[in-house]
């Protein structure tokens, strides 16, 4: 009941009629019993836990951290026409204005898009060097200052192929930069801003420290977006990919997608533990949680290189290497799977002269123990060429000690192709012989040295471990063949003595290695 103040309904008793009556409205409409009212509890709040946070260590690294935007030379065959890029063979000039391709490209003056306001930039060709196509957006990744002077890290795989590099700073400042150094084998490279300023800058971790479990914050520019942080924990160490030689990375469990390329991965004090530099993704380019980052011990000792000389200097052995598996450690009696078997010296290579021979097991370098074949190209890489080393080896069943002067490793040395292609013919079947029980039919080779394989029964061991018609057979148990019959006897041999394996060398167009067949069957 409405009630009056000096002969009138007050504007506070007004309100709260009205909004009496609104209630009463909105429960008649939403069917609520007549006297039910509702609740004017506070706002719900929580007393969360104390957590730990990374925001300290995002604060103080992350302008340090970069995004870089790489331009090559692009020829095109008209300079007129957009690429086309999965649209039916139309070009972007055909896109509506509000897609974000158009707008991408509009923004970093893609083909036939001008500049931001939609205008061409007028541009000379005789601005182009060597003629080439214009400049043009073809990469974009992440980096990090590692000097207050603008030395930064990125991955090789960035800036390579590029003609012009922009840094861009996390308050969106813009820098041109300049390629100082890079290395494809280890996927790192160095560029150098020069600006009349400090930068912040960070410095790398001792990453012989990091532990599996370990927390990690990973800073970059995925997908163009901007600086952008996740975090995670160190998954594993030592991660061979099948990169390159020296692989050794460090797996995180970060978010890392494209673009995070180059960026650094820090610890919980803000020191660069790794270098992003790939992810494992089955789904076609994003994250599932495995990614991979070059330590910083090794970034540390390549980029120093290259800021010093421009290039990396390694150290060259000059032999050809494969793991020792179990089966072969097995065959040459050796107690546990460990060193580099060398598969065959190059000609006139240190190696060589030293008098390192097909068959060596390598052991040690300098007393460093050798772990595996990554271990010892890590190691021997890791000396200046013209250094001497002492390499330990395993040869005839016997621990044997040989001086080495390291040459310089070639730059992108690739192994030669062992062997000459020879005759597809296969030979006549009155020719071909058994080589015990072992499933492998040969001939002697035409250059009378090893045994041509012409017949493999696809259901044997050799099969399954990867021998195939059109290869050769060279040795066994390091010792030279001929002959089947040699080969026979030498398995018989090795079965005597008590091996449950015999070592075969193959050779093939793609190089020579070496095969632990079983020989007990039989």
């Amino acid at each position: 009941m409405l009630t009056r103040k000096n002969g009138s309904l007050s504007p506070k008793t007004i309100l709260k009629s009205s909004a009496v009556a609104g209630l009463a409205a909105v429960m008649l409409m939403s069917g609520l019993p007549a006297g039910v009212t509702l609740s004017q509890a506070a706002p719900v709040k929580v007393n969360a836990p104390q957590v730990a946070s990374f925001a300290n260590v995002v604060d103080a690294v992350s302008p340090a951290v970069v995004s870089v935007r790489v331009q090559s030379n692009v020829q095109t065959a008209s300079d007129d026409s957009g690429p086309s890029f999965g649209f039916g063979g139309r070009g972007f000039d055909s896109l509506p204005e509000d897609h974000p391709l158009k707008r991408f490209f509009r923004e970093f003056g893609g083909p036939g898009m001008g500049g931001p306001d939609g205008k061409d930039r007028p541009r000379d060709r005789a601005d182009r060097p060597h003629g080439k196509g214009p400049l043009r957006p073809t990469s974009q990744g992440s980096g990090f200052f590692i000097s207050e002077d603008g030395y930064l890290v990125t991955n090789n795989h960035v800036v390579a192929d590029g003609a012009a590099y922009t840094v861009v700073l996390n308050d969106g400042t813009e820098l041109d930069a300049k390629l100082v150094g890079k290395d494809s084998r280890t996927d790192l490279a160095v560029l150098k801003v020069d600006a009349n300023r400090k930068f912040t800058y960070v410095q790398f971790a001792d990453d012989s420290k990091v532990r599996v479990g370990d927390w990690v914050v990973a800073v970059g520019n995925p997908f163009g977006l901007g600086g952008t942080v996740t975090a995670g924990i160190v998954s594993a160490r030592g991660r061979d990919i099948g990169a390159g030689p020296y692989d050794d990375f460090i797996q995180v469990d970060a978010a890392v997608n494209r673009g995070n390329s180059g960026g650094p991965t820090f610890n919980l004090e803000g020191e660069v533990v790794g270098i992003n530099t790939a992810i494992f993704s089955p789904g076609g380019g994003g994250n599932v949680g495995i990614a991979f980052a070059i330590p910083a011990n090794t970034a540390k000792d390549v980029v120093a290189s290259l800021i010093k000389n421009g290039k990396i200097e390694r150290g060259w052995l000059g032999v050809q290497i494969q793991p020792v598996t179990k089966d072969i450690a097995e065959s040459l009696g050796l107690a546990e799977a460990s060193g580099a078997l060398v598969v065959s010296p190059t000609e006139n290579s240190p190696g060589e002269k030293a008098g390192m021979k097909q068959g060596d097991i390598v052991t040690a370098v300098n007393g460093d123990t050798v772990k595996d074949a990554r271990d010892l190209a890590r190691k021997i890489a890791s000396y200046s060429p013209g250094t001497e080393v002492e390499v330990a080896i395993w040869r005839g069943g016997k621990a044997e000690t040989l001086k080495v002067k390291l040459g310089e490793l070639p730059v992108d040395k690739t192994a030669a192709a062992s062997g000459d292609e020879g005759s597809s013919e296969q030979a006549p079947a009155a020719a071909q012989q058994e080589i015990g029980k072992l499933g492998v039919s040969v001939v002697p080779s035409s250059d009378g040295k090893g045994l041509d394989i012409v017949d493999v029964d696809p259901d044997s061991e050799a099969a399954a471990r990867g021998l195939k018609s059109g290869e050769k057979i060279s040795a066994i148990n390091n010792q030279p063949v001929k002959s089947a019959e040699e080969a026979a006897k030498l398995v018989e041999a090795a079965r005597k003595d008590g091996r449950g394996k015999a070592l075969f060398q193959i050779e093939s167009d793609q190089g020579s290695r070496f095969v632990a067949l079983p020989i007990n069957q039989g």
